[in-house]
């Protein structure tokens, strides 16, 4: 495991505008050999700089589509610079500003943990008959356990579809690790929710009744976004009640109460494309992390778009990619050394590489596309 090395002491010193100013010209110096990749929760100090920007996914399809450039600097979490190391194209190296740049959901469910529940489901019913499916919001050896197990990964934008490639082979799923995801696209396609227990990875039999995981068409992993799951039904009510006429749009990590209130829901892009689309004048509340909510009230100046909670729902470990150590990684690579490097293991690369194959040939658009190639 990697630690965070501590950032000198000179860099307390600095104002932002000298540190804006440091990062643009080793930005300019670097030319085409340095890609920054900003996520879309990111913070805005740090956004200006991104060559690219978007969800996880997209992101790193972008990067290994950019042969020349022998670093990429993933502005986001630890999972998507994993991403981005699996995707990457030859030599190309990925850095993580702050190695303490986590994700609450994908650190909820551990390999071991999945390994055990794997072991424990194939004892109540035919291995054969299940298949895992893995939110992309998960560590790369979890993607490669799905791909070994004859699974696949998801996105927030194609989870029904690859929900369907299992469903048309008479495949139960293993949903892993965002139980609301997984519960909000299930029921979208006709799946009772008593057919969808929650496998709680701290009890024994996930603390569900054998005949529950027997008789279940998805079983849920218990985890959750620390950002989405803030919002509440309530949260809904009350914007209708004070901006009469508003529409209610919604990330489905958000749980499923608040899902069946909201009039729309989708992955962030979609959100984007229907926020931006939407007429002057148009009133929004949107379930999903505040900097890109601000970003979106900035960009539609002629629309009133609000969060749909009054409290300032931000990605905490995502937050801690700063300017600060940007500046620091981009220094330490001009001078020939480079900090803070995500590796994936070969074999375990190779596995996760299967996983996402499969769900870009779970769609007929998708088959036969490159992995680079298909967003």
């Amino acid at each position: 495991m990697q630690f965070q090395t501590p950032l000198p002491e000179r860099f307390n010193r600095m104002d932002m505008k000298e540190m804006a100013s440091r990062v643009s010209s080793l930005r300019s110096e670097f030319g085409n050999r340095l890609v920054i990749l900003c996520h879309h929760y990111q913070k805005d100090e740090v956004f200006e700089f991104a060559d690219y920007t978007g969800d996880s996914y997209k992101l790193s399809q972008l990067a290994s589509e950019r042969e020349e450039a022998e670093t990429i600097v993933f502005c986001g979490v630890h999972f998507m610079a994993e991403s981005a190391d699996i995707l990457k194209k030859g030599d190309q190296r990925v850095i993580l500003p702050d190695l303490g740049a986590g994700c609450s959901m994908a650190d909820m469910a551990d390999i071991d943990q999945v390994e055990e529940c794997w072991e424990t489901l194939a004892n109540l019913v035919d291995p054969l008959d299940i298949l895992p499916i893995t939110y992309m919001n998960s560590s790369a050896a979890i993607k490669a356990l799905c791909g070994r197990e004859g699974g696949a990964v998801c996105t927030s934008s194609n989870a029904e579809t690859v929900f369907q490639w299992a469903f048309d082979q008479g495949k139960r799923i293993l949903f892993l690790p965002d139980e609301h995801l997984g519960r909000n696209v299930g029921w979208e396609m006709g799946v009772r929710l008593d057919e969808m227990p929650v496998y709680d990875p701290h009890q024994e039999f996930g603390g569900c009744a054998a005949d529950e995981l027997r008789d279940a068409k998805v079983i849920l992993w218990k985890g959750h976004c620390s950002v989405h799951g803030r919002f509440l039904p309530e949260h809904v009510d009350r914007m209708r009640e004070t901006y009469p006429g508003i529409r209610v749009i919604v990330h489905p990590e958000c749980r499923y109460e608040v899902v069946q209130k909201a009039d729309d829901w989708g992955s962030t892009e979609k959100i984007i494309r229907e926020v931006t689309a939407s007429p002057p004048g148009s009133k929004w509340a949107v379930g999903t992390e505040q900097h890109l909510v601000d970003r979106l009230a900035a960009q539609n100046s002629d629309k009133e778009v609000y969060s749909l909670s009054g409290f300032v729902c931000q990605c905490a470990t995502m937050y801690r990619i700063d300017l600060p150590h940007l500046l620091w990684v981009l220094e330490n690579l001009a001078e020939g050394e480079v900090k803070n490097q995500i590796t994936v293991p070969p074999d375990e690369a190779e596995w996760a590489r299967v996983a996402l194959r499969r769900m870009l040939d779970s769609s007929p658009a998708g088959a036969g596309l490159s992995l680079s190639r298909v967003d």
